[in-house]
């Protein structure tokens, strides 16, 4: 059932509560007043029967049956349509979650279509009914305490993403790789919130100037500037610090980055240093490689077991071979000394 409540309020108190949709207008009729109507999720027939009711414009009921929309505020001919993006923060998984709510605000009467979890609009409507004088501002009261709740569930959100990034700045130096994508996420959801605190300005601001053109006679009319003034200067404070988040995690951004740099470039050094070593290793390995060839290679021909072999039969033949030997080795070592390479 997505009707959670309809009731019709007569100069601040509860007169009549209709079994449907269908009779609250007769209900409006006979007893005056406006009628508030709190609808969770409807369908298109759901919907349907209040647009008939209050006849709601055709393009905003399309917008309020398919969500997703910006946080906004239309008008079409004297009934308000406006789309508030609310909050909240999950500990569990340290993230935001966002919600939709969409309000009719006509003269006589709030149609209010939630589409999340949060807000607790029974929560408004419980305090407003303990006030009977902020119900008696009628629709655009109930409006103003709608918009007061969504931007008081801003603040356990601010609280939420100021911690996690304080968590972010211990984490910048632990070489945790995983901070990046943690602060992109934060990044994600802090111009996420920015976008719908941006658009509630623009709303309350527009707000305040028809209550101040158009509703001057209206007794409550300055009440309920003042109450859209203090929702504002809420917004403008909440504005204010997600500049600031914005602001640190672009910085701890590029603090990662240069962080991330230096770590290649040490690890680049690292590995340039030991490929020296290892030419350096390979060079000197490969010098007294020469070296030992040539002597190797005498004492390989003149020990093999042949008859006939140059200078075998003369007494000083096998001393030259040494000699030769000896003197080719050291050639060949000087030579290497003196190109490094040992």
């Amino acid at each position: 059932m997505t009707l959670i409540d309809d009731a019709i309020y007569v100069e601040g108190r509860r007169v009549a509560s209709p079994a449907s949709l269908a009779g609250t207008l007769q209900a409006l009729d006979e007893l005056g007043g406006f009628a508030w109507i709190g609808l969770y999720r409807p369908d298109e027939r759901e919907l349907g029967i209040a647009a008939a009711e209050f006849r709601l414009h055709e393009l905003a009921v399309e917008d309020a049956l398919m969500g997703h929309q910006r946080a906004k505020l239309d008008r079409y001919a004297d009934t308000r349509f406006v789309v508030l993006r609310p909050a909240r923060y999950i500990d569990e998984d340290e993230t935001v979650e966002f919600g939709e709510v969409h309000l009719f605000v006509g003269g006589n009467f709030m149609i209010a279509i939630r589409h999340a979890e949060s807000p607790d609009l029974r929560r408004v409507r419980a305090r407003l009914e303990g006030s009977p004088e902020l119900l008696e501002r009628g629709p655009l009261g109930v409006l103003y305490a709608i918009v007061d709740q969504v931007v008081d569930e801003y603040e356990p959100v601010v609280k939420g993403l100021q911690a996690d990034i304080d968590e972010i700045e211990f984490q910048l130096f632990s070489g945790d790789r995983a901070v990046t994508k943690r602060i992109y996420d934060l990044s994600g959801e802090v111009m996420e919130l920015q976008r719908a605190i941006r658009a509630l300005t623009a709303i309350l601001t527009t707000l305040r100037h028809d209550l101040e053109s158009e509703l001057r006679d209206d007794p409550h009319a300055l009440e309920l500037r003042r109450s859209f003034r203090d929702v504002l200067d809420h917004v403008l404070s909440i504005t204010e610090k997600t500049e600031e988040f914005r602001q640190t995690l672009t910085n701890a951004l590029m603090t990662h980055t240069t962080l991330v740099a230096q770590q290649q470039n040490d690890e680049m050094r690292l590995l340039t240093e030991t490929s020296l070593r290892q030419t350096e290793q390979a060079k000197k390995i490969s010098g007294w490689a020469a070296i030992i060839f040539a002597p190797s290679l005498v004492a390989g021909i003149y020990g093999m077991n042949f008859t006939v072999m140059p200078w075998l039969s003369s007494p000083w033949g096998f001393a030259f071979a040494i000699f030769i030997m000896v003197g080719f080795g050291a050639a060949l070592y000087v030579v290497f000394r003196l190109r490094g390479w040992l």
